[in-house]
């Protein structure tokens, strides 16, 4: 795939291609043979990292548990034919080892295994939250996750990334097994960061070590103040005994504890020793039935409290309360009537303090040596059977919605060069046909995949979905094709180091 420099405005980065073919104007450059190739972003300093993780973390994985799906807006239309783009090798093969299969002990097996580096990438545009599909792929330090570039990418933010982009290998339902990895620094192809062109969509993120919860701990409100990672606080009640202990020992309420009264009623016969009176509103049929003597039942007519009030039409027309309505005189009458009764009160005084929590987090290690890492090659001869792993979760176009996001599903089958999609500017990306949806963007392609090693080689991640027969199904999957400059972009990635986001007491978290 050559560089190509092209200025036609795009949609953001596409769940679903779109299949009408428009037709698209490439402006070439005199300079686009030294055209930049690699495209860099910050995605966390080691200092805001941990608030990141924390942001994904707190009350539970709430965050995680509310993200959606990432998807354009793009509608299906018009008829798509598989085949017939130029996606070919630029150069000679290349490969990658992964890492991991040396621990495996090779047995055979029927069935498809789901590889242990896959996972979701979680990332927030604006105030929603988003996931997309990702694994992990071999580097130097064990450090690096692939995934869609539209999962990471996008010219519309300050910095061209995305905000708050972690990892979670084998996520599910806002539990994270192997921890939490949050994004370092993202590399893709000047071309898509710049121009939106799908030729090159397609990022390589490396990550800091994953972070794992250890506990939690009471502290001192100065410590709870102090903390950096996640904390709450929670009231508790305490003795009377406690209570005075700590006025005395403040010389007054100490801020954090606290005497709080309560009381209640209970309605009694009339002559009742101590017994207040009390009075309720009542309708007026109710007020009428009731007796006008105390003596005869507990509830008796307050004839010193009726009271009559004039309102305008609007007023008196939406009222349902127990006031009684009537027009006098063309004036709009609301009159309310009231009861007494007897009750007998008692009140009761409780004691409470705030307590302060942190919670712990350790270091989970390299993301490499927890899950493994694919292998990674390119320039390979299309055509070839590959599997993809992913996280579909959006319906059909015809409304039919057979995945949840919450499981990986997977694909298997041989590519083939995908026809042009002008609106993408994809025009040298492999096809496959494949039934997932929006969610699966970033999905790792995986050649020569062995379900006993869990291990292959990284071909593609999966950059656009659409329906070829216009039948309301999805039915197809695309990938940029995977050339030498894509390998020069991985290969700046995989030999950067990250290191860890923990300021470490021993093996925990003390300050972020």
């Amino acid at each position: 795939m050559n560089s190509r420099v092209k200025r036609l405005a795009l949609p953001l980065g596409g769940a679903i291609a779109a299949t009408s073919m428009i037709g698209a104007t490439l402006v070439t450059s005199a300079n686009a043979a030294t055209a930049p190739v690699r495209k860099s972003a910050a995605l966390a300093s080691s200092g805001s990292a941990q608030k990141i993780a924390n942001f994904w973390k707190a009350n539970g994985g709430a965050n995680l548990k509310a993200a959606a799906q990432f998807t354009g807006d793009q509608q299906v239309s018009g008829k798509v034919k598989l085949g017939g783009g130029d996606a070919k090798p630029d150069g000679k093969a290349g490969v990658i080892a992964p890492i991991g299969q040396e621990k495996v002990t090779p047995t055979k097996v029927k069935n498809v295994n789901l590889p242990k580096t896959i996972g979701k990438v979680f990332f927030t545009v604006g105030d929603k939250e988003y996931w997309c599909s990702a694994s992990s792929v071999q580097s130097k330090y064990h450090n690096l996750v692939a995934t869609a570039g539209h999962c990471v990418f996008d010219e519309g933010v300050q910095n061209g990334a995305l905000d708050n982009w972690v990892f979670i290998p084998g996520y599910y339902q806002g539990k994270t097994p192997w921890g939490i990895y949050v994004g370092k620094a993202a590399y893709t192809h000047y071309d898509f960061a710049v121009y939106e062109d799908y030729d090159s969509d397609y990022a390589f993120v490396t990550v800091y070590n994953g972070i794992t919860y250890a506990g939690e701990k009471q502290v001192t409100k100065e410590t709870y103040d102090n903390w950096q990672g996640y904390k709450y606080a929670k009231d508790v009640e305490i003795t009377a005994e406690e209570y005075k202990k700590k006025v005395d020992e403040k010389g007054g309420e100490s801020a954090d504890a606290w005497a709080k009264t309560s009381g209640s009623e209970k309605i009694v016969p009339w002559g009742t020793k101590d017994a207040v009176t009390a009075t309720k509103e009542v309708t007026k049929d109710e007020f009428d039935a009731a007796s006008k003597v105390p003596a005869t039942q507990n509830f008796h007519q307050a004839p010193e409290l009726t009271k009559t009030e004039i309102v305008d039409e609007e007023f008196y027309n939406k009222y349902t309360g127990p006031g009684y309505k009537k027009i006098v005189d063309s004036a709009f009458t609301i009159t309310h009537y009231y009861l007494a009764y007897a009750v007998e009160k008692t009140s009761t005084v409780k004691y409470y303090k705030t307590v302060f929590f942190i919670e712990y987090y350790k270091d989970a290690g390299r993301l490499g040596d927890n899950v493994g890492g694919q292998g990674f090659t390119w320039n390979q001869k299309v055509g070839q059977p590959v599997y993809v792993f992913g996280y579909p979760a959006a319906p059909h176009p015809d409304g039919d919605k057979p995945f949840t996001g919450v499981t990986p599903k997977w694909c298997y089958g041989k590519t083939f060069a995908a026809k042009a999609a002008a609106a993408f500017k994809a025009e040298a990306q492999i096809g496959l046909k494949c039934s997932m949806t929006a969610g699966s963007s970033g999905a790792p392609w995986l050649l020569k995949y062995s379900s006993t090693k869990r291990l292959g080689y990284i071909n593609g991640v999966t950059s656009l979905i659409g329906d070829a027969d216009t039948n309301g199904r999805i039915d197809f999957s695309t990938s940029p094709y995977f050339d030498t400059e894509t390998y020069s972009i991985y290969k700046a990635a995989a030999n950067l180091w990250s290191g860890s986001i923990v300021a470490k007491d021993g093996d925990v978290i003390t300050k972020a």
